[in-house]
């Protein structure tokens, strides 16, 4: 599966947010509780404009990453709900940027605008390729037992089943061990 390359960039910075919360996280702690580190994200995961660094921020990004964890878990068409209302309430109005390297992408708020509502209208405008060319079923939630974690499959034959190796491996061994059980 192919999307826009600034698609799969919001879909993947999605993933990576709604996996520091402590549902999702492999020590069952919030990743995202300090401001130092949304921070140490936002270097891995670099937006263009504005930065405050404090508490409210952070807070806000809190609430934007419980959004985004709903969102990414509903059906095609209550997702179009969710992502209108998105663009809403942030007044987005979509238009085309080059800057920092990158070729020409969507933005559709302003540098000045918070964090959050950025973060929440790239997600939107992600989203709207994903709804459009009905692909939702590519959004997934890791299959794992114990595992709460979001991922994206852009594999060609759409059959990731686990956020990460680790959970992968972690049931393949639970079902060997179990048809070696059965087998005894």
């Amino acid at each position: 599966m192919r999307f826009a390359p600034d698609t799969e960039d919001s879909l993947t910075f999605v993933v990576v947010l709604g996996n520091t919360d402590p549902s999702a996280s492999r020590g069952g702690d919030d990743e995202l509780a300090t401001v130092e580190q949304l921070m140490a994200l936002l270097g891995r995961y670099p937006y263009t404009g504005r930065i405050d660094g404090d508490e409210a921020e952070l807070d806000d990004v809190h609430r934007t990453r419980a959004l985004l964890r709903r969102v990414w878990s509903l059906s095609r068409d209550d997702a179009v709900e969710a992502v209108n209302k998105m663009l809403r309430d942030a007044n987005a109005l979509p238009h085309l940027v080059r800057h920092d390297g990158l070729d020409w992408h969507m933005h559709a708020t302003e540098p000045t605008s918070p964090l959050a509502e950025r973060i929440r209208v790239e997600a939107a405008l992600a989203l709207i390729d994903v709804i459009r060319m009905n692909e939702m079923d590519r959004l997934r939630v890791c299959e794992a037992d114990d595992c709460a974690g979001l991922l994206l499959d852009l594999s060609r034959n759409g059959l990731k089943r686990f956020c990460s190796v680790r959970c992968g491996n972690r049931m393949n061994m639970i079902a060997f061990r179990e048809r070696r059980a059965t087998e005894s």
